[in-house]
């Protein structure tokens, strides 16, 4: 279910289980406490969710508490590691071993390591969660939102691990250090955690929802451009045909008005840098929910705006879209509308 119709429904939902004890990340308690039981609602996580939304105290859906996602947010970070430190291994680049939906389309031998030392990292803590991996599900956009809506539509857990092991495959087999990993978790179909961690740089942006985005510890925030003249907009690369020719629509509307464009090769790496000011906006015509989940939690809770390419509000459904620091949203989807990408 798409977490905004979730909200609009305001349906009734059992009381949440405890999903881990032990140590937090960030205060560790005695390692038999009990977690102390500080769920949320729907309504309160507004900004991760629909912040148009409203709702009944009582009848909403409660979200995973500080010291649960705390414990979330520990196994993602300690999994996104893993996967770098085989990333950087292997930094000057890797040998193609199958071409996926075309051939702009890669994947490397590392690829499916990565995911693994993820998975394991994950069922080690919580062997009971799903995980919906790049690496698990066959080549194209129709697969990818299949396999999606499959895990969503008959869920084996309340928690869904959103896993791409390598973002970037193609800098990574040509030896650019423009690749990671990334790792969102949702909760009843919503992402309350997300995890980039750029191992070349060792910088570890993650977010909790409702709990701000941070970089390596540290408070983050996107930029304070307020016109489109200033921003710094990048966008992708497509490999298909169709995201292809909106891409090239998109550069010739937005070139003339921005200040420059900038193309990296790594969703994952373009919606960090939106979340930490570095680039003000960023655009794509089809990306998958493994693309864009940990970031689309970030650049919110950066106090960032993250929509479809209509300006819908985001859910894991979402493939087109757009993130920026909110300012210049507007102002950046009538130029794209206004150059026909669609």
């Amino acid at each position: 279910m798409h977490a905004s119709a979730f909200v609009a429904n305001r349906l009734p939902i059992a009381p949440l289980r405890n999903i881990g004890r032990g140590t937090s990340f960030f205060d560790q308690p005695n390692r038999h406490s009990p977690p102390k039981r500080e769920s949320r609602s729907v309504r309160q996580l507004g900004a991760t969710l629909d912040p148009s939304a409203s709702a009944d105290d009582g009848d909403v859906a409660e979200f995973p508490g500080l010291e649960e996602l705390e414990r979330l947010l520990e196994v993602a970070v300690a999994a996104s590691k893993s996967a770098g430190k085989l990333i950087t291994e292997c930094s000057q680049g890797a040998a193609v071993t199958k071409l996926k939906a075309n051939p702009r389309d890669l994947l490397t031998e590392v690829d499916p390591l990565c995911e693994k030392v993820i998975r394991e990292t994950i069922l080690e803590t919580f062997p009971t969660h799903a995980i919906l991996g790049e690496e698990g599900v066959p080549p194209g956009k129709e697969a990818s939102a299949a396999a999606l809506d499959g895990m969503l539509r008959n869920p084996t857990s309340d928690f869904l691990w959103i896993v791409d092991p390598i973002d970037g495959t193609t800098n990574f087999v040509h030896g650019m250090p423009l690749c990671m990993p990334s790792v969102a978790v949702a909760y009843k179909g919503a992402v309350v955690v997300g995890v980039i961690y750029d191992p070349h740089r060792n910088e570890c942006f993650s977010a909790k929802a409702g709990h701000g985005a941070t970089l390596n510890g540290d408070a983050i925030k996107v930029g304070e451009q307020s016109s489109i003249g200033d921003a710094v907009v990048a966008m992708g690369s497509p490999p298909a045909l169709e995201s292809l020719e909106m891409s090239l629509r998109g550069v010739q509307g937005l070139m003339p008005v921005v200040r420059t464009i900038r193309m990296l090769g790594s969703a994952a790496l373009m919606l960090a840098w939106v979340a930490c000011g570095r680039l003000t906006c960023y655009w794509e015509y089809d990306l998958s929910s493994w693309d864009i989940a940990a970031g689309a939690l970030l650049v919110k809770e950066a106090g960032g705006e993250f929509t479809d390419l209509d300006g819908n509000p985001y859910d894991l459904h979402v493939r087109k879209m757009i993130a920026s620091n909110g300012k210049i949203h507007q102002e950046v989807l009538d130029t794209l509308h206004k150059a026909g990408v669609v």
